[in-house]
């Protein structure tokens, strides 16, 4: 299956960058090889890429730091791919805390960080695309999938690509309950059993709730998953 989306890969190993270039190369992406956090932002200010595969792990500023930063700054609902030695649960849900979309532990086989890659890309596709119902009120706030975007009074509220992907697949049924199995698909994550779902719940309910220990719109259905009710 070919693909020309442009992948940044950010790794202090040269080794292993020279190695997930070339095969992501063979398997048709384009790509970009950053050394570490700050030739990765140097990189970013001229090139647009659709995901970037980071190392947690690096001299200097970490994966971690680099992804917080950049949801913070000026790519909300960028793709990451997050690479780590250290794949425990606590691991997975800081770097999911951070902003991260997906989380892969080394050693991994190449073929499913291909695949991951390219269930991130189609998620945030999917993420754009309109819904027949239009715009949703969510208290003061409007989500508008066909642009992507959830705007307030004060502005517009920027959105990383798991709450983007959350909110649009809770806003493409509103009323109805979604299991973790189904959210953990538009999320695209395999961890439906464990806590990426609910940290992604709880920093989406940050963004759209006046109380997020409250919620109006984002609501728990107890042992059946989550369901959007959008309202004044």
């Amino acid at each position: 299956m070919a693909d020309d989306s442009h992948i940044l890969i950010v790794d202090d190993d040269a080794r292993l960058r020279t190695l997930l270039s070339r095969y992501l190369s063979e398997n048709g992406f384009r790509v970009t090889a950053a050394q570490d956090a700050a030739d990765a932002r140097d990189k970013l200010r001229f090139l647009a890429p659709d995901l970037i595969v980071l190392d947690v792990m690096m001299p200097g500023e970490s994966g971690l730091a680099l992804v917080d930063s950049l949801r913070r700054e000026d790519h909300p609902d960028l793709p990451v791919l997050l690479l780590t030695a250290r794949g425990g649960p606590e691991d997975r849900i800081a770097g999911f805390e951070a902003g991260a979309d997906d989380y892969l532990g080394k050693p991994f086989e190449p073929k499913e960080l291909v695949l991951r890659i390219r269930a991130l890309l189609r998620r945030s596709a999917q993420a754009h695309v309109p819904l027949a119902t239009g715009p949703i009120q969510l208290g003061n706030a409007i989500f508008d999938a066909e642009r992507g975007e959830l705007r307030a009074p004060t502005g517009t509220i920027r959105l990383t690509g798991g709450e983007l992907a959350l909110l649009t697949a809770l806003a493409r049924k509103p009323g109805e309950v979604l299991g973790r199995d189904e959210i953990a698909q538009a999320i695209g994550t395999d961890d439906a059993s464990e806590r990426a779902v609910d940290v992604q719940v709880t920093r989406l309910r940050r963004k759209i709730e006046a109380d997020p220990r409250e919620p109006r719109f984002l609501q728990t259905v107890r042992g059946r998953g989550y369901v959007l009710k959008p309202g004044i």
